[in-house]
């Protein structure tokens, strides 16, 4: 299926570039989420008029993210958590978790989609890095370190 991509979006394409994605992800997730629009010429005219707009948006979006990850760089979350012996937690961190403490410990707003966690949820005692995608183009490394209550 063809559309006309509306923001950047990893893996796929850019602002304004029209892409075959399969027709599922186009009505599932694209179109619904107003990330893309359908590829044909009336709509073609129509995102030419306010791509402008679309771009300025885009930009401010990048700059805010940007500013976020200044403030989030060289930080060092500490989450409390109950462990037992040999440091494995009573149950696990996950991204909300990192999200709340993040956000409480930085003072800069971070969503639970934002946390990438690479190695799943947090089941030990430990430091850890922890990858932030904050925007497409944008992504801060986060050391985490885990302790015992």
């Amino acid at each position: 299926m063809q559309v006309i991509l509306k923001e950047k979006i990893r893996n796929v394409g850019s602002l304004g570039e029209v892409v075959s994605v399969k027709p599922g992800y186009a009505r599932n997730f694209l179109l619904p989420q107003g990330k893309a629009m359908s590829a044909n010429k009336e709509n073609l005219a129509k995102f030419e008029s306010y791509r402008a707009e679309l771009e300025r948006a885009a930009n401010e979006r990048l700059a805010e993210a940007q500013a976020r990850a200044e403030k989030l760089q060289n930080i060092t979350v500490s989450i409390a958590a109950s462990a037992g012996e040999g440091g494995k937690l009573f149950g696990s961190i996950g991204t909300r978790d990192l999200a709340e403490a993040i956000t409480a410990q930085s003072g800069v707003v971070v969503g639970k989609q934002e946390i990438r966690l690479s190695q799943g949820a947090l089941r030990q005692i430990g430091e850890y890095e922890v990858a932030l995608g904050l925007h497409t183009d944008v992504a801060v490394t986060l050391k985490v370190l885990v302790i015992a209550e």
